[in-house]
């Protein structure tokens, strides 16, 4: 099923590539498959003392005033149509537009004339399934408006509202540019919590193979490495857009917040380090796996070839004094058989003691 997915996936990718063929830079063509009954648009308006907060749908909000920083954050991108009028109504550049529907996108940074723009993945991961599921973000960054495209009607932005909400921190009291800043450290931290589930889920897989492995571990195995390796492919990417972030001369982005973005550059160099570790952890116990399976088989086959080597003696002997000769005296002894059974049991004890020296069992 995970690599019917995989292909369907592709397919999907390849249609909508052949869609954009000989199109002109700047058209905007959806490239995702998850759509929602109701596109929901969300406007926080904040301002010192002043917040407030509207959520409409298939519609744009109208801010009550011009002197606050508002952030729109739309949560659904089927609908082009809203997407361009509210890109347009705050000068988003078209080609800005056509990145933000188009969900196969390389995390990167643009900086264009009147904002910036900021593509970055979300990603969630379930350790009972050990899915790692992935949403494109994108943040656009103007003189006074923060504009956020989610592909899902989920929150990924909890956090940063109950920090407005609370007036707790900085946020308030800074622009937009900080309130950008703040969401894509919001995703970066998420990061930390995908990567200790998958730790944990490494742990387990290490006590069970060292316990008893069995044949569903290295499906297991191959779970957690293909996504350790999605998120590689999409974290690697991250270095190069917080460089651009910390080092801009974009002058809706202050010299204050480019210290905050520095320290956050630190933590996504650690993330992609993390990654790397576990990547290497996961080689390793597939490594485990296969060196645990050969030593159980090279027991079972050590064990069966000990009881083979115990019976060649005793059906030799089993053999030749089952041919029921006339000549043969042995079968007219008395006590014969009671013989025949102390030798066989003498060839046992003997054959187990020689191999306990050798250290063979």
């Amino acid at each position: 099923m995970r690599i019917y997915n995989l292909l369907r996936s592709k397919e999907e990718k390849a249609v909508t590539t052949r869609t954009k063929a000989g199109a002109p830079p700047g058209t905007m063509v959806y490239t995702g498959h998850r759509q929602m009954e109701q596109v929901h648009m969300h406007l926080t308006q904040y301002h010192g003392d002043f917040l407030e907060v509207q959520t409409v749908e298939e519609d744009i909000p109208t801010p009550r005033t011009e002197e606050a920083t508002l952030w729109y954050d739309m949560r659904g991108l089927h609908n082009l149509e809203l997407v361009e009028r509210l890109g347009k109504q705050y000068g988003m550049h078209p080609l800005a537009l056509e990145d933000v529907v188009d969900v196969h996108q390389r995390p990167k940074m643009e900086v264009y004339e009147d904002g910036v723009l900021i593509v970055i993945k979300a990603f969630a991961f379930e350790p009972t399934t050990r899915d790692l599921s992935i949403e494109q973000v994108s943040i656009y960054l103007s003189e006074s408006t923060v504009l956020t495209f989610q592909e899902d009607g989920g929150d990924l932005f909890r956090s940063v509202r109950k920090r407005l909400e609370t007036s707790s921190g900085r946020i308030r009291s800074r622009g937009p540019d900080y309130l950008a800043y703040a969401l894509v450290d919001n995703i970066v931290d998420k990061y930390f919590t995908v990567i200790d589930q998958i730790e944990s889920e490494l742990d387990k897989l290490e006590d069970t193979i060292m316990r008893s492995p069995e044949m569903s571990t290295k499906s297991q195995i191959h779970d957690l490495r293909l996504a350790l390796l999605t998120l590689r492919k999409s974290i690697s990417p991250l270095r190069e857009l917080m460089n651009r972030f910390s080092d801009t001369e974009s002058r809706q982005i202050t010299a204050d917040t480019q210290v905050y973005v520095a320290d956050l550059r630190d933590h996504v160099i650690q993330i992609t380090d993390l990654v790397e570790t576990y990547r290497d952890v996961t080689n390793g116990l597939y490594d485990l796996y296969v060196s645990e399976i050969s030593f159980r088989m090279n027991s079972v086959m050590q064990t069966l070839t000990i009881v083979s080597t115990i019976f060649i003696p005793l059906s030799f002997l089993v053999g030749v004094y089952g041919m029921n000769w006339d000549n043969m005296p042995e079968l007219h002894t008395q006590y014969g058989y009671f013989v025949l059974w102390g030798v066989m049991i003498c060839i046992i004890l003997g054959m187990l003691a020689w191999f306990r020296s050798r250290r063979w069992i």
